[in-house]
């Protein structure tokens, strides 16, 4: 089997990961023309093209395996520094940018839970990079090989990668008081909540229906939405009047118990369940990884 140029490696996963051969030039400090000198180098060793000179830049299939390939040694190359650091730990890990350790995870998880789960990791100078993406559509990152692992509300493994059911995420509706006094005096139900505007993250974000629709028992639901893609902006957003969201209980419990928000739906809980996927490889980072989500899992979650 060929061995491969770690730094033509970093230089296909430069030019994908930074959408462009200047960008990837300026990331490694060297050339453009270098970029190109060791892509040419690299799709020469293989056979095949590895990336589609479009708009924007894609990987080819072959070069999707290499960037899954690349971003294993960046997890071995972390394992090895952890373990320097072990061994002299006045030494800092000076790990090199290109050598993130990319995890995805949904935008609700990061503004709760997630965070602090991974605040040590952080300071103890692990090189990550965090993924946003809505919980049913983590698991793509995954399984195009661009992070190592994600949180998502998807229960089958992919294959190569391992599973860990980690509690239910507990959501409800909210609005402001004075708005919710004005326009669901009498709370909202099934003949109101089309009258209502809704904030959602984004057009993914299929949260506020589902809620709707298992509250009140219906099948089909439309809803006039307003996109705010940050969850502390829907929270904000709400709180500002724009009209009524269903988010984490986690994120708004304070604001709930303070009188600055309110229950629009009291009793009417939407549990969703979350997994942690990674790949399934011996690996410190990753275990690290994987009980330091997990812990913090099992006490803030459902």
């Amino acid at each position: 089997m060929s061995t491969f140029d770690p730094d033509a490696l970093e230089c296909l996963a430069a030019i994908v990961e930074d959408g462009g051969f200047e960008r990837a030039a300026q990331r490694l400090c060297i050339t453009q023309s270098a970029v190109s000198q060791r892509l040419r180098s690299l799709e020469a060793q293989v056979g095949t093209v590895l990336i589609v000179r479009s708009r924007p830049l894609r990987p080819t299939p072959a070069g999707q395996l290499l960037l899954k390939h690349t971003r294993q040694l960046r997890l071995l190359r972390a394992d090895v520094e952890r373990e320097l650091q072990d061994l002299a730990p006045g030494n800092g890990s000076g790990a090199r940018e290109e050598e993130r350790i990319a995890i995805a995870i949904n935008a609700d998880s990061i503004a709760s839970w997630a965070l602090p789960a991974l605040d040590a990791l952080a300071r103890q100078g692990l090189p990550l990079e965090i993924i946003t993406d809505d919980q049913d559509f983590t698991q793509d990152w995954l399984r195009e090989g661009k992070v190592l692992g994600c949180v998502t509300t998807l229960k089958a493994a992919l294959r190569g990668c391992r599973v860990v059911p980690l509690g239910a995420m507990h959501y409800v509706a909210v609005a402001q008081p004075a708005y919710a006094a004005a326009q669901v005096p009498q709370g909202l139900g099934p003949h109101n909540f089309g009258k209502l505007p809704f904030v959602a993250f984004n057009r993914k974000d299929d949260m506020q229906a589902e809620f709707v629709a298992r509250a009140f028992g219906l099948k089909h639901v439309t809803l006039t939405q307003l996109f705010v893609p940050s969850s502390e902006g829907q929270v904000r957003a709400v709180r500002a009047g724009w009209g009524v969201s269903v988010l984490p209980e986690l994120l708004v419990r304070a604001l709930l118990a303070q009188g600055e928000l309110v229950d629009v739906a009291p009793g009417q809980v939407l549990p969703i369940q979350l997994y942690w996927h990674c790949w399934n490889l011996e690996s410190q980072v990753l275990s690290a990884l994987s009980a330091a989500l997990t812990a913090a899992a099992a006490t803030a979650l459902a």
